[in-house]
């Protein structure tokens, strides 16, 4: 017995902790999108995988905890501006979404049908809700495949954080600009001195709010009810200091390991044909979201570039900084990516039990 595998035994949290590290850095290096979600996630997934003799391990309440650091920052993007743009598009907002969603629909029941998976598993794969939001709520489910879930999420998420940006800055859509897009990357952060001590009362409240829903059994409480509480709190003017990057990744690496151990890729049926079936719905979705945008350009004033980033189903933070690069309109693209992410939240959840429910009837 060698001493890694006497380490992983005695040690398994630590050496999980050095192999999301690793990969982490690496992801960085290389400019891949949100690397400190993915590289620690799919890290451990290939580790895990490959060298079956070492155990590795992660504590739930480390998912927990960077599960509540990312619903204070995406509740506090909720600021009176945007407010303000989803009154004003309220109608258009809907309609773009429900259209969307519907589109995801009709793929996913391909999806399901082509790679002779569950329904309920190809439809909680195909909602772009975020990655964490669909695989949380796919493990709190019965009866749905965690790892075929977190897959289909993984191959869409990076498909469109790749393309969209490349799209943007095409003749097609007027984006002309010198930079490379890797200096978009950047985002806006604080320094750790500046959190204290405005974020104390936010950091009571998210926790509280997060343990509160837990014995109320809210859905996916430690990223929503953070969420909630931090939006609450931001609007009623409130300052709630902008996290520092090292946190948030810190954040990113927490839930990527957790999820990356409930990744068992051995266990995913008809990988061939799940793959192709995967990168094809992703081209689908981008496709689908350029025609959107064409739609959104004809019923408001708005540029093209505009109207595209405010209905691709990516990250909103990238889409805001590509937006604000590009001169275009970022209250609306942000409006538009923060009304989906709530509607997606808090209704999708329901309706997908319910459409569970009747299925399992």
């Amino acid at each position: 017995m060698n001493i890694f595998t006497i380490a992983t035994k005695r040690f398994p949290t630590g050496i999980t902790l050095l192999i999301a590290l690793g990969f982490g850095c690496l992801f960085t290096f290389i400019h891949m999108p949100i690397p400190w979600l993915l590289g620690p996630m799919l890290g451990v997934c290939l580790f895990s995988r490959v060298m079956k003799s070492y155990v590795l391990y992660w504590p739930r309440y480390f998912q927990n905890a960077g599960l509540i650091i990312a619903g204070y920052a995406i509740g506090l993007t909720f600021t009176q501006e945007t407010l303000t743009e989803i009154v004003h598009q309220l109608p258009s907002m809907v309609l773009m979404t429900l259209l969307l969603l519907l589109l995801c629909l009709l793929i996913s029941y391909g999806v399901s049908k082509l790679a002779g998976t569950p329904y309920p598993t190809a439809l909680t794969g195909s909602i772009p809700g975020g990655l964490t939001q669909m695989v949380v709520l796919a493990e709190e489910t019965k009866g749905i495949d965690i790892t075929i879930v977190t897959f289909l999420q993984v191959s869409r998420l990076m498909m469109i954080v790749i393309f969209v940006p490349l799209l943007i800055f095409s003749p097609l859509f007027g984006g002309v600009h010198s930079e490379e897009l890797s200096a978009l990357i950047p985002s806006v952060s604080s320094s750790w001195g500046e959190l204290f001590p405005s974020i104390i009362p936010y950091a009571i409240m998210c926790t509280g709010c997060a343990l509160l829903g837990k014995k109320f059994h809210f859905p996916t409480t430690f990223l929503l009810a953070p969420l909630i509480a931090a939006a609450l709190l931001h609007l009623s003017g409130l300052h709630g200091p902008v996290l520092p990057s090292s946190l948030m990744n810190a954040a990113q690496l927490m839930i990527g390991c957790y999820v990356g151990l409930l990744l068992k890729l051995e266990n995913l049926p008809n990988k061939s044909r799940l793959v192709t079936l995967a990168i094809v719905s992703g081209a689908i979705l981008v496709i689908s979201s350029c025609g959107l945008s064409y739609l959104l350009a004809q019923l408001h004033p708005v540029s093209p570039a505009t109207s595209l980033l405010s209905l691709a189903p990516g990250g909103m933070d990238q889409m805001g900084i590509i937006a604000h690069e590009i001169n275009a309109n970022v209250s609306i693209v942000t409006g538009y990516q923060l009304f989906r992410t709530f509607f997606i939240f808090f209704a999708v959840p329901p309706l997908l039990r319910l459409i569970f429910a009747r299925i399992s009837k």
